[in-house]
């Protein structure tokens, strides 16, 4: 990962005003479960030193009492399990905050698995944000109209499938299921999610292939418009 995130970080930085000032950035780092966003995401904030703030997606998960309410326990991390209209306000608050404020986002406590309100500062000086998660180049209402237009770029992490449902196998054992369960659900919700999200890849502005340890830069929006 290292031979790139100098490279990402370097890119992100080129958003911002010479000379400081300006809008505050956003930048998404979006792909299936399991890719790798949340390392990636880390290792440029850690790289900018100072500059950026983390604000994941994962924040808005509904709770599970409200999942269990609308019948949905049984697929939380699918798009509708997600506050997908008040990750788009907080991303609009953060674009434009009012001078002085700073801005409160959630977390998502995987020892819990619950969202924790109020969890992430994001001070006033800081110029850019990170965010990443599933959805972010979903192409199903409302996440485009919602949240894209909030993103100056969005990075798409590609990882091998194999090596990236082995990954989401993992992470469920470790906060709690057994491997069994953890495998049936990997290959029943998270694969779901991963094909659902997988046509995202073509619009992103820059691919990552993590397994390969190279960027593909694409065509950003303006090129495309």
């Amino acid at each position: 990962m290292e031979s790139y995130v100098d490279e990402l970080a370097a890119r992100a930085k080129a958003l911002l005003a010479p000379g400081g000032g300006g809008p505050r950035r956003i930048v998404g780092i979006a792909g299936p479960p399991g890719a790798g966003k949340s390392t990636l995401a880390e290792a440029v904030v850690r790289e900018l030193d100072g500059l950026a703030a983390l604000v994941p997606m994962d924040g808005f998960h509904l709770a599970d009492v409200e999942l269990a309410r609308l019948g949905r326990a049984d697929r939380k991390g699918a798009p509708d399990t997600f506050d997908a209209y008040g990750y788009g306000a907080l991303l609009a608050r953060l674009r434009a905050p009012r001078d002085g404020e700073t801005v409160y986002a959630p977390s998502f406590e995987r020892e819990w698995e619950q969202p924790l309100a109020g969890a992430l500062p994001v001070a006033p000086e800081v110029p850019l944000i990170v965010t990443e998660g599933n959805y972010l180049l979903l192409d199903e209402e409302p996440w485009p109209a919602v949240v894209r237009p909030h993103l100056d770029e969005v990075w798409w992490v590609a990882v091998d499938e194999d090596v990236r449902v082995e990954r989401l196998i993992a992470r469920h054992v470790e906060f709690g299921k057994s491997p069994a369960a953890a495998r049936e659900w990997v290959l029943r919700s998270d694969e779901a999610n991963a094909r659902r999200v997988a046509s995202g890849r073509a619009r992103a502005d820059v691919v990552v292939e993590s397994d390969a340890e190279r960027l593909v830069v694409t065509p950003g929006r303006a090129s495309r418009a």
